[in-house]
């Protein structure tokens, strides 16, 4: 029961080695259900054995190879794959018997250059992007696909037009990451066959045409204007409802707005020499006011 719950959470958490190694279960039984390679492999592989020993030891440097550890070697005898990918470090072949593929396993990055796309709703833009991918089963990207790399980039430029033409622009310049996602998904999809993983696909740049760009700026200008106009506007209804407010109190006391009329005039002297005369006492002419 503990042995099947612990297959069960390692297939969850590395879904990758699993593919991997289904698919060299496919190419083994492919090799099995092949056949030997007939009497005239094994007289070949005998007069090689023979050439070995004739010429040994120096014949051993020809047979023995060293693979780095970021490296697979992919190993045909007679033109048939030999189990899977060896490495890193020493194997052995038999020299003109055997030859073998190196393949790189560390993460490539490559530039996807600028595409023309049309979007969704009618605007041509320039889109360029950049793709990290990695072989994560060197013997699939041997046998079933010619040139895995080259593939992979023709992929990814394809799928970045087309799922870009399913876009407005709107949502290419607010979505950015979740169309990344979304084209990740889909490469990996279609790459998993040819023992590809993609890992990462960033946006790096959307161009707009001249006009376009002029139209958005205007447009940008004018919502500007607007929000400037309408705080403006807002702050003068404060103004309004404050200087109403004080109006309210200086008419409930006829002193204050005496004061207030004082200190008008001070202000008023204060920007230039300037002298102010009062002929008469206030009360006095606020007195004949009354009568």
């Amino acid at each position: 029961m503990m042995s099947s719950q612990t297959e069960i959470f390692s297939n969850k958490i590395d879904p990758v080695a699993n593919e991997e190694s289904d698919m060299n279960d496919v190419l083994n039984s492919d090799s099995d259900r092949s056949g030997s390679s007939g009497i005239c492999g094994h007289l070949l592989t005998f007069f090689s054995f023979l050439l070995i020993l004739l010429t040994f030891p120096v014949s051993v440097w020809s047979c023995m190879k060293i693979v780095q550890e970021y490296e697979r070697a992919v190993i045909f005898r007679l033109g048939r794959l030999i189990g899977g990918a060896k490495g890193p470090g020493l194997f052995w072949i038999i020299p003109c018997v055997d030859t073998f593929r190196k393949v790189d396993l560390r993460t490539v990055s490559f530039d996807i250059p600028a595409q023309e796309v049309l979007t969704k709703d009618s605007v041509t833009i320039m889109v360029d992007a950049v793709i990290y991918y990695r072989v994560f089963n060197p013997t699939v990207s041997i046998t079933k696909v010619e040139n895995a790399t080259h593939a992979t980039q023709m992929l990814a430029q394809t799928t970045l037009r087309n799922m870009l033409g399913t876009k407005s622009l709107a949502d290419i310049l607010k979505d950015r990451e979740e169309m990344s996602d979304q084209m990740e998904a889909v490469l990996y999809a279609a790459s998993k066959n040819w023992g590809i993983k993609v890992e990462r696909v960033d946006l790096k740049d959307v161009k707009l045409p001249t006009t376009l760009q002029r139209a958005m700026a205007a447009e940008a200008e004018a919502a500007r204007d607007a929000r400037a106009k309408v705080i403006a506007a807002e702050g003068e209804m404060k103004a309004s409802h404050a200087l109403k407010e004080a109006a309210n109190v200086m008419s409930e006391s006829p002193s204050a707005l005496q004061l207030r009329y004082m200190q008008t005039l001070t202000e008023i002297a204060s920007e230039r020499n300037s002298t102010v005369i009062f002929p008469l006492p206030m009360d006095l002419i606020c007195h004949f006011m009354k009568r």
